[in-house]
């Protein structure tokens, strides 16, 4: 296990004695990002806090750089490891800054006074995070959003070599999400820092881990790369998915589609009609589409929401009998809907539009 920094061995957790995960198997080298993933009551948190020693493990060992943390004092660990978990800080008069500046606590002395050098962290650290404009507002004054970058920024002016977060995600719209991923990214890039957290955005998930702990039951039911853990079969497994889907190809859930014989034939293609497929599934239309590349961007959405896909190998040529399979669903619709710009470049796009012009009844293809 020498070439892992962070490692478990028979690592157990649960709660008053009772195991709820049993024999937990992690390892990560310096630097890696690993991602717990699972159904809501998992256990992803209780793993988590018990990494962390607010709780404690019912049986085996976590190893730091080598290590057992329980042999460690809580100053040793706070130096190697800073937390940053969904539970609500309460301050009292505080300004963004000092917030920050409590994670030098664990190197100041012990009436907690900070050098110069602590100061220049905690500004390095407000500025990598990008809420030097925070500096001097007061904590419990700002949004949940800002509350949680303020307290990624303390936990990086900690120094720490591996960091732990829970659901760091959970109250940032999309813009602050990506920065807040992309900024762990470059810390465990460029600074060797190693991530443990927990996420709920399979998509982002997948882009951010180099490894993913797939919790489910009373074990870790996977552990591995984002290319072995998402495929649309195993995350279906994961969650119980049986409301929809999910496309693991494009992060995309999809609602359950509408039953029955199709009543609209979506003439589609590059994406253009996926927000026509889920406008029908909206309005519980069933519907055909076609004729698709199985690699279009509308082959996801069209495999999960519509009744019947028509579609050929990536780059393959139309045949005969597709086309008869697409002029006989256009012919038992009632409706026809084009997505394709008549006026895009390409064969392909031309044999579609010639579609749409025998369902007008203007000619056949």
């Amino acid at each position: 296990m020498e070439e892992y920094y962070f490692y478990t061995r028979g690592f157990t957790v649960g709660y008053d004695g009772v195991p709820l995960i049993r024999d937990i198997r992690i390892q990560l080298k310096r630097g890696e990002i690993l991602t717990l993933i699972g159904p809501n009551g998992a256990g992803k948190t209780t793993i988590l806090k018990s990494i962390i020693r607010q709780l404690a493990p019912i049986a085996g060992t976590v190893y730091l750089d080598g290590s057992d943390i329980s042999s460690m004092s809580a100053k040793e660990l706070a130096q190697k490891m800073s937390i940053v978990l969904t539970e609500r800080v309460r301050t009292e008069l505080m300004t963004c800054e000092e917030v920050v500046a409590t994670g030098r606590y664990p190197y100041t002395g012990a009436f907690g006074v900070l050098s110069e050098d602590d100061r220049r962290i905690v500004q390095t650290s407000m500025q990598q995070i990008r809420i030097l404009d925070l500096a001097g507002r007061d904590f419990m004054k700002i949004s949940d959003g800002q509350r949680q970058r303020v307290m990624l920024a303390r936990a990086i002016c900690q120094e720490p070599d591996i960091l732990v977060l829970d659901e760091p995600t959970s109250f940032l719209d999309i813009r602050y999400k990506l920065e807040f991923l992309s900024i762990l990214q470059d810390l465990s890039r460029k600074q060797n820092l190693t991530v443990i957290l927990s996420l709920h955005e399979l998509d982002l998930a997948e882009r951010i881990s180099d490894q993913v702990a797939c919790v489910k039951g009373d074990a870790i039911d996977r552990f591995g790369t984002p290319e072995e853990i998402f495929t649309d079969q195993y995350i279906a497994s994961l969650y119980d998915i049986t409301e929809g889907s999910y496309d693991t190809q494009s992060g995309s859930p999809e609602l359950r589609s509408a039953h029955g014989v199709p009543e609209v034939f979506v003439i589609a293609g590059n994406g253009t009609g996926t927000p026509v497929y889920r406008r029908l599934q909206r309005q519980q239309i069933p519907f055909a589409t076609g004729i698709l590349w199985e690699n279009d961007r509308d082959y996801p959405a069209a495999k999960a929401l519509a009744s019947e896909v028509i579609a050929v190998r990536p780059f393959s040529r139309i045949d005969k009998s597709t086309w008869d399979r697409a002029r006989n669903a256009i012919d038992s619709c009632r409706e026809v809907i084009c997505t394709i710009d008549p006026n895009l470049p390409g064969e392909f796009a031309q044999e579609l539009h010639n579609l749409y012009s025998y369902a007008k009844g203007e000619k056949n293809p």
